[in-house]
């Protein structure tokens, strides 16, 4: 770990970037050139004072999950995210088995994105990134681990993954979800967190096994879908996704059309929260 350069590499790239470049606001009497320290922290999802600690030379060596929100919070590049890993003596991850980096376009995207439910999935529908209405309609993704994090895995092994979902769409949902897994599987090759993945279900889920034999692939999301929320119940959504150029990652974005029932559910939804679902889960 060269504690010098990590702690010159991340004052650095906090000087760079402004309030509004990572969806925060500026606020009066401003003084810091570029984001705060707790800015940084709070992005990162760590304390301020351990990471101050890593700018003052001193503290634990970061473990690759902290680097991965670091990573995220200061918009890094894939280039400077390997280099972020070196200088805090890890190995660099692979890039299409990095499921803890964001590329930094669909993250200025979703900075963007106030008022209407967006997130970022990686290959294996795992959420890297939410805003609030997201984390009000899904749930805080936050509070899975190891192979949970992945939505394919949890849509076979969870029951409770399915009720946001009509009865009559739910089959069409699972050839999307193996299809999608296909296509990572393909990409990331057998010995992977897909590779995982896929083990787990074929050992698991009959159906899942009898999916995997069509050969579906590729990743795909309905434009037009109904999703169920436990408090306020059905709601109609239209759907784009805007991936990265090697497919790796997407920006799931829903909304609603103006002056419907749908649109004033999303409203309340802001409204609600994420308290009253998670009680409902």
């Amino acid at each position: 770990m060269d504690r010098p350069a990590l702690a010159d590499f991340l004052l650095r790239h906090r000087s760079t970037l402004q309030p509004a470049d990572v969806g925060l606001s500026s606020g009066p009497r401003r003084r810091t050139a570029g984001l705060r320290r707790e800015e940084v922290a709070q992005l990162a999802a760590m304390s301020t004072d351990y990471y101050a600690r890593l700018e003052q030379q001193r503290g634990p060596q970061p473990s690759t999950q902290m680097l991965g929100s670091l990573a995220r919070a200061l918009r890094l590049s894939a280039e400077e995210r390997d280099y972020l890993y070196r200088i805090a003596g890890h190995n660099a991850p692979t890039r299409l088995a990095a499921t803890d980096y964001v590329a930094p376009a669909l993250l200025r995207v979703l900075d963007r994105l106030t008022d209407a439910p967006a997130l970022i999935l990686s290959a294996l529908g795992e959420t890297l990134v939410q805003n609030d209405p997201a984390r009000a309609l899904f749930g805080d993704a936050n509070r899975y681990r190891g192979l949970e994090r992945s939505a394919i895995y949890r849509w076979f092994l969870h029951p409770e993954e399915r009720e946001r979902y009509p009865a009559e769409d739910q089959d069409r949902q699972s050839r999307a979800q193996v299809a999608s897994l296909r296509a990572a599987y393909g990409s990331l090759g057998a010995q992977s967190p897909a590779g995982e993945i896929v083990e787990a279900l074929t050992g698991h889920s009959e159906e899942f096994r009898r999916l995997w034999a069509t050969h579906e692939v590729g990743r795909r999301f309905e434009d037009h879908k109904v999703l169920i929320h436990p408090e306020i119940g059905p709601i109609e959504l239209d759907c784009q996704a805007l991936f990265t150029e090697d497919q790796s990652q997407a920006l799931l974005v829903l909304t609603a059309a103006p002056h419907t029932e749908a649109a004033s559910k999303l409203k309340l939804l802001a409204v609600l929260g994420t308290q009253t679902f998670e009680g409902a889960r």
